[in-house]
Protein backbone atom coordinates (compact mmCIF):
# COMPACT_ATOMS: atom_id res chain seq x y z
CA UNK A 1 0.00 0.00 0.00
CA UNK A 2 1.33 3.39 -1.00
CA UNK A 3 1.14 6.27 1.64
CA UNK A 4 -0.14 9.52 0.09
CA UNK A 5 2.44 12.13 -1.53
CA UNK A 6 0.95 14.80 0.24
CA UNK A 7 1.86 13.44 3.61
CA UNK A 8 5.60 12.97 2.74
CA UNK A 9 5.57 16.55 1.76
CA UNK A 10 4.68 17.64 5.52
CA UNK A 11 8.29 16.09 7.05
CA UNK A 12 6.40 14.33 9.60
CA UNK A 13 7.91 11.02 10.24
CA UNK A 14 6.09 8.00 10.43
CA UNK A 15 7.94 5.32 12.36
CA UNK A 16 9.31 2.10 10.84
CA UNK A 17 6.99 -0.81 11.75
CA UNK A 18 9.31 -3.32 13.59
CA UNK A 19 10.27 -6.40 11.73
CA UNK A 20 8.68 -9.11 13.71
CA UNK A 21 5.47 -6.92 13.08
CA UNK A 22 5.46 -6.80 9.80
CA UNK A 23 5.80 -10.75 9.57
CA UNK A 24 2.95 -11.06 11.99
CA UNK A 25 0.94 -8.77 9.93
CA UNK A 26 1.70 -11.39 6.84
CA UNK A 27 0.98 -13.97 9.22
CA UNK A 28 -2.54 -13.21 10.14
CA UNK A 29 -3.45 -12.81 6.59
CA UNK A 30 -2.58 -16.26 5.85
CA UNK A 31 -5.46 -18.39 7.33
CA UNK A 32 -3.46 -21.19 7.36
CA UNK A 33 -0.99 -19.73 10.42
CA UNK A 34 -0.84 -21.82 13.22
CA UNK A 35 -0.45 -21.35 16.64
CA UNK A 36 2.99 -22.97 17.06
CA UNK A 37 4.40 -20.36 14.49
CA UNK A 38 2.73 -17.12 15.80
CA UNK A 39 4.38 -18.34 19.32
CA UNK A 40 7.46 -18.58 17.56
CA UNK A 41 7.52 -15.51 15.96
CA UNK A 42 6.45 -13.45 18.64
CA UNK A 43 9.52 -15.40 20.71
CA UNK A 44 12.09 -14.71 19.13
CA UNK A 45 11.47 -10.54 20.38
CA UNK A 46 12.42 -11.84 24.15
CA UNK A 47 11.20 -8.13 24.93
CA UNK A 48 8.54 -8.42 23.09
CA UNK A 49 7.19 -11.76 24.26
CA UNK A 50 8.04 -10.94 27.85
CA UNK A 51 5.45 -8.19 27.57
CA UNK A 52 2.77 -9.96 25.86
CA UNK A 53 3.39 -12.33 28.84
CA UNK A 54 2.99 -9.98 31.14
CA UNK A 55 0.58 -8.32 29.64
CA UNK A 56 -1.49 -11.34 29.51
CA UNK A 57 -1.14 -12.03 33.48
CA UNK A 58 -2.78 -8.72 34.34
CA UNK A 59 -5.57 -7.95 36.03
CA UNK A 60 -7.66 -7.17 32.84
CA UNK A 61 -7.98 -10.52 31.55
CA UNK A 62 -8.86 -12.01 34.72
CA UNK A 63 -7.57 -15.75 33.61
CA UNK A 64 -7.42 -18.05 36.69
CA UNK A 65 -4.26 -19.64 35.56
CA UNK A 66 -1.18 -18.07 35.45
CA UNK A 67 0.49 -18.10 31.76
CA UNK A 68 4.74 -18.98 31.41
CA UNK A 69 4.59 -18.66 27.70
CA UNK A 70 2.94 -17.02 24.58
CA UNK A 71 1.69 -20.52 23.45
CA UNK A 72 -0.13 -20.62 26.27
CA UNK A 73 -1.25 -16.74 26.07
CA UNK A 74 -2.37 -17.62 22.72
CA UNK A 75 -4.14 -21.59 23.77
CA UNK A 76 -6.62 -19.38 26.14
CA UNK A 77 -7.21 -15.82 24.49
CA UNK A 78 -6.78 -16.39 20.71
CA UNK A 79 -4.31 -15.72 18.02
CA UNK A 80 -6.22 -12.37 17.37
CA UNK A 81 -5.95 -11.44 20.84
CA UNK A 82 -2.28 -11.89 21.57
CA UNK A 83 -1.45 -10.03 18.02
CA UNK A 84 -3.35 -7.57 19.31
CA UNK A 85 -1.69 -6.94 22.50
CA UNK A 86 1.80 -7.78 20.42
CA UNK A 87 0.79 -4.75 18.37
CA UNK A 88 -0.28 -2.44 21.15
CA UNK A 89 2.92 -3.50 22.80
CA UNK A 90 5.24 -2.57 19.48
CA UNK A 91 2.52 0.46 18.40
CA UNK A 92 3.83 2.10 22.70
CA UNK A 93 7.18 1.41 21.36
CA UNK A 94 7.62 3.33 18.39
CA UNK A 95 7.19 6.83 20.25
CA UNK A 96 8.85 8.31 23.10
CA UNK A 97 6.91 7.41 26.35
CA UNK A 98 5.50 10.98 27.95
CA UNK A 99 2.70 10.90 30.10
CA UNK A 100 0.11 12.54 27.52
CA UNK A 101 0.94 9.02 25.06
CA UNK A 102 0.33 6.90 28.33
CA UNK A 103 -3.01 8.18 28.73
CA UNK A 104 -3.48 7.46 24.73
CA UNK A 105 -2.37 4.18 24.87
CA UNK A 106 -4.54 3.24 27.58
CA UNK A 107 -7.36 4.57 25.73
CA UNK A 108 -6.29 2.79 22.96
CA UNK A 109 -5.57 -0.61 24.67
CA UNK A 110 -9.07 -0.63 26.07
CA UNK A 111 -10.90 0.43 22.81
CA UNK A 112 -8.90 -2.78 20.93
CA UNK A 113 -9.65 -5.24 23.08
CA UNK A 114 -13.28 -3.81 23.46
CA UNK A 115 -13.73 -4.00 20.04
CA UNK A 116 -11.93 -7.21 18.79
CA UNK A 117 -14.05 -8.79 21.63
CA UNK A 118 -17.11 -7.37 20.49
CA UNK A 119 -16.46 -8.33 16.75
CA UNK A 120 -15.52 -11.88 17.73
CA UNK A 121 -19.26 -12.40 18.21
CA UNK A 122 -20.68 -10.76 15.52
CA UNK A 123 -18.81 -12.44 12.63
CA UNK A 124 -16.72 -9.20 12.09
CA UNK A 125 -13.13 -10.00 11.58
CA UNK A 126 -11.53 -9.58 15.47
CA UNK A 127 -8.35 -9.05 14.22
CA UNK A 128 -9.16 -6.09 11.91
CA UNK A 129 -11.31 -4.91 14.98
CA UNK A 130 -8.41 -5.06 17.67
CA UNK A 131 -6.17 -2.86 15.75
CA UNK A 132 -8.66 -0.17 14.73
CA UNK A 133 -8.91 0.55 18.07
CA UNK A 134 -5.39 0.37 18.45
CA UNK A 135 -4.74 2.46 15.71
CA UNK A 136 -7.52 5.09 15.97
CA UNK A 137 -5.96 7.31 17.55
CA UNK A 138 -2.23 6.81 16.54
CA UNK A 139 -2.12 9.72 14.13
CA UNK A 140 -2.30 11.99 17.87
CA UNK A 141 0.38 10.02 18.55
CA UNK A 142 2.79 11.22 15.64
CA UNK A 143 1.45 14.95 15.79
CA UNK A 144 2.84 15.09 19.69
CA UNK A 145 5.72 13.13 18.66
CA UNK A 146 6.21 15.82 15.54
CA UNK A 147 5.50 19.15 18.01
CA UNK A 148 4.03 18.35 21.17
CA UNK A 149 3.56 22.15 23.02
CA UNK A 150 1.63 22.27 19.69
CA UNK A 151 -0.80 19.96 19.83
CA UNK A 152 -0.92 20.34 23.55
CA UNK A 153 -2.52 23.70 23.01
CA UNK A 154 -4.92 22.33 20.37
CA UNK A 155 -6.53 19.39 22.77
CA UNK A 156 -7.00 21.41 25.61
CA UNK A 157 -10.59 21.83 26.24
CA UNK A 158 -10.95 19.64 23.15
CA UNK A 159 -14.12 19.86 20.94
CA UNK A 160 -15.64 16.92 18.75
CA UNK A 161 -13.40 14.89 16.50
CA UNK A 162 -14.39 16.55 13.03
CA UNK A 163 -13.76 19.70 14.93
CA UNK A 164 -10.81 18.74 16.46
CA UNK A 165 -9.67 17.29 12.78
CA UNK A 166 -10.50 20.46 11.11
CA UNK A 167 -8.16 22.42 13.82
CA UNK A 168 -5.43 19.82 12.87
CA UNK A 169 -5.55 20.61 9.61
CA UNK A 170 -5.26 24.30 10.14
CA UNK A 171 -2.56 23.52 12.23
CA UNK A 172 -0.15 21.12 11.07
CA UNK A 173 -1.70 20.70 7.44
CA UNK A 174 -3.27 17.17 8.15
CA UNK A 175 -5.63 15.27 10.59
CA UNK A 176 -4.54 12.80 12.68
CA UNK A 177 -7.24 10.43 11.48
CA UNK A 178 -5.20 10.78 7.69
CA UNK A 179 -1.87 10.19 9.82
CA UNK A 180 -3.37 7.32 11.30
CA UNK A 181 -4.24 5.84 8.25
CA UNK A 182 -0.84 6.24 6.71
CA UNK A 183 0.09 4.91 9.28
CA UNK A 184 -1.94 1.47 9.13
CA UNK A 185 -0.19 1.40 5.69
CA UNK A 186 2.89 1.98 6.66
CA UNK A 187 3.08 -0.98 9.17
CA UNK A 188 0.77 -3.14 6.29
CA UNK A 189 -2.53 -3.68 8.07
CA UNK A 190 -5.51 -4.52 6.05
CA UNK A 191 -7.29 -1.60 3.90
CA UNK A 192 -10.49 -1.91 6.36
CA UNK A 193 -8.68 -0.94 9.46
CA UNK A 194 -6.80 2.09 7.73
CA UNK A 195 -9.87 2.80 6.07
CA UNK A 196 -11.71 2.38 9.52
CA UNK A 197 -9.42 5.03 10.81
CA UNK A 198 -9.41 7.61 8.59
CA UNK A 199 -13.24 7.69 8.19
CA UNK A 200 -13.89 7.28 12.24
CA UNK A 201 -14.51 10.97 12.55
CA UNK A 202 -17.08 11.50 10.19
CA UNK A 203 -20.61 11.46 10.81
CA UNK A 204 -22.35 7.71 10.51
CA UNK A 205 -24.37 9.66 7.63
CA UNK A 206 -21.14 9.83 5.80
CA UNK A 207 -20.05 6.11 6.11
CA UNK A 208 -22.06 4.95 3.33
CA UNK A 209 -19.44 5.31 1.13
CA UNK A 210 -17.24 2.90 2.66
CA UNK A 211 -17.26 -0.92 1.93
CA UNK A 212 -19.68 -2.96 4.34
CA UNK A 213 -16.47 -4.79 6.58
CA UNK A 214 -16.00 -1.41 7.41
CA UNK A 215 -18.75 0.26 8.06
CA UNK A 216 -19.22 -2.59 10.41
CA UNK A 217 -15.85 -1.69 12.33
CA UNK A 218 -17.05 2.07 12.72
CA UNK A 219 -20.21 0.99 14.19
CA UNK A 220 -18.36 -1.06 16.65
CA UNK A 221 -15.42 1.10 17.59
CA UNK A 222 -18.45 4.14 17.78
CA UNK A 223 -20.11 2.38 20.28
CA UNK A 224 -16.84 1.49 22.25
CA UNK A 225 -16.30 5.24 22.21
CA UNK A 226 -19.44 6.36 23.70
CA UNK A 227 -19.83 3.86 25.77
CA UNK A 228 -16.07 3.01 27.28
CA UNK A 229 -14.12 6.62 26.71
CA UNK A 230 -16.68 9.03 26.98
CA UNK A 231 -17.95 9.56 30.62
CA UNK A 232 -20.22 11.90 29.55
CA UNK A 233 -22.18 9.57 26.93
CA UNK A 234 -21.22 6.41 29.13
CA UNK A 235 -23.72 7.72 32.16
CA UNK A 236 -26.49 7.14 29.90
CA UNK A 237 -26.25 3.92 27.81
CA UNK A 238 -29.94 4.40 26.79
CA UNK A 239 -29.06 7.38 25.00
CA UNK A 240 -26.42 5.95 23.52
CA UNK A 241 -28.45 2.79 22.20
CA UNK A 242 -31.49 4.77 20.71
CA UNK A 243 -28.41 6.50 18.40
CA UNK A 244 -26.72 3.17 17.68
CA UNK A 245 -30.25 1.68 16.91
CA UNK A 246 -30.26 3.26 12.75
CA UNK A 247 -26.52 3.18 12.60
CA UNK A 248 -26.80 -0.67 13.16
CA UNK A 249 -29.42 -1.12 10.75
CA UNK A 250 -27.45 0.85 8.17
CA UNK A 251 -24.39 -1.35 8.34
CA UNK A 252 -26.07 -4.61 8.45
CA UNK A 253 -25.61 -5.75 12.46
CA UNK A 254 -28.26 -7.42 14.14
CA UNK A 255 -28.98 -4.78 16.79
CA UNK A 256 -29.69 -6.88 19.71
CA UNK A 257 -26.86 -9.08 18.88
CA UNK A 258 -24.89 -5.84 19.00
CA UNK A 259 -26.12 -4.57 21.96
CA UNK A 260 -26.02 -8.04 23.82
CA UNK A 261 -22.19 -8.29 22.57
CA UNK A 262 -21.15 -5.01 23.58
CA UNK A 263 -22.96 -5.50 27.51
CA UNK A 264 -21.44 -8.56 27.76
CA UNK A 265 -17.51 -7.20 26.91
CA UNK A 266 -18.62 -4.06 29.13
CA UNK A 267 -19.61 -6.72 32.22
CA UNK A 268 -16.23 -8.83 31.24
CA UNK A 269 -13.96 -5.65 31.53
CA UNK A 270 -15.34 -4.54 34.82
CA UNK A 271 -16.34 -1.73 33.43
CA UNK A 272 -20.16 -0.34 34.70
CA UNK A 273 -22.84 0.56 32.95
CA UNK A 274 -25.68 2.35 34.39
Amino acid sequence: MSIDPKLRDLNIDLPACPSTLVKLSLMMADEGCSMAQMSALIETDMALASAVVRTVNSAMFGLLKRVETVHEAIRYLGMAQVAGLTYEIGLRGAFPPTPLLQTLWDRAGIRGLAMGRIARQLDVDPWQAHTMGLFAESGRAVLMAYDASRYVNLQHNPPDEAALGALEIETFGVSHSALGAALCKAWGLAREVADGVRTRAQAPSQWAYERPPVRKLLAIGAVVDALLLDPTRSANPQAVWEEMLPVAEQVGLHFEAFQLATTRVCERLNIPQA
